[in-house]
């Protein structure tokens, strides 16, 4: 979304969008946002991340953090409630209000904006963190998406990525078997359905999954626009592995054929890239 000098959106990038949502998924995902699964793996992320960036809960150091897509903001919360300064963004306007009455109940000043990943209203390398959770696949043109990550986050900053992996048969995008190996012809098919008469396919999203990932693919595409990706096995903790998983681990690491067939094994990609310092 273009920016005015103050740093807003203009309102004619804010309209362009859809910014309602169908009442079943705003009911379904305000709850799921909330999960002990979700809050435990939110957790898990953060703490991943400022491990990479040499940090711990205790440095002192606030990061300007970036959550885009952030739907009900359990995300920005969970920086939030370590001192860092948390912007949330989404396309929807009614997680949007979600996440401000949330925030503001548990006694957090988070800037929650409704608005497009594809457009951020954030100054170049102003962010220490970017966040793109289970968003990349939702957004027909994702290299935008991409682009302004790489444009908003500082050198030396980090970029996070969930998304859909074309590699895996197992998936949560759509409620069909095997979904990530339908050929595209008959994917387009279904995703008209989800968005006309079984909308129920998808949780009744607005904006369902209409792009299949692979890591290896977004690296290069990372790398083009100056970030370093690691893949989950990369950036995975040893120090949280028994003997016999720091042997696997290391196994996936040094053998390409057993790392290729590990994503294989993978229902989404998971990427964390570090932005080149020159």
């Amino acid at each position: 979304m273009h920016s005015t000098p103050s740093g807003q959106p203009r309102e004619a990038d804010i309209v362009s969008f859809d910014h309602g949502s169908d009442p079943n998924f705003l009911a379904y995902y305000s709850s799921a946002s909330v999960s002990d699964a979700t809050l435990g793996r939110f957790k898990r992320i953060r703490d991943n991340v400022l491990r990479l960036l040499s940090l711990d809960d205790d440095s002192g150091r606030s990061l300007h953090v970036a959550d885009i897509g952030c739907g009900a903001g359990t995300f920005s919360r969970l920086w939030a409630e370590l001192g860092h300064e948390v912007h949330g963004l989404d396309v929807n306007g009614p997680l949007i209000e979600i996440a401000r009455m949330r925030a503001s109940e548990a006694g957090f000043s988070i800037e929650f904006d409704v608005g497009s990943a594809t457009r951020l209203p954030y100054p170049d390398g102003s962010m220490n963190v970017v966040l793109l959770p289970e968003l990349l696949e939702h957004v027909a043109d994702w290299q935008s998406c991409l682009n302004e990550a790489a444009r908003v986050l500082a050198p030396g900053g980090i970029l996070y990525l969930s998304t859909t992996n074309v590699l895996c048969p197992k998936q949560d995008e759509f409620h069909l078997p095997l979904y990530s190996w339908y050929p595209s012809q008959l994917k387009r098919y279904y995703e008209q359905m989800a968005v006309t008469t079984r909308p129920e396919l998808v949780n009744h999203a607005k904006y369902p999954a209409v792009n299949w990932f692979s890591f290896f693919g977004l690296r290069d595409y990372l790398d083009r626009v100056g970030l370093q990706s690691l893949d989950r096995f990369d950036a995975a903790d040893m120090s949280k592995f028994g003997s016999a998983g720091r042997a696997a681990l290391w196994a996936v690491k040094t053998v390409p054929l057993l790392r290729f067939a590990a994503h294989v094994l993978t229902s989404g990609v998971t990427l964390f890239a570090i932005k080149r310092r020159s």
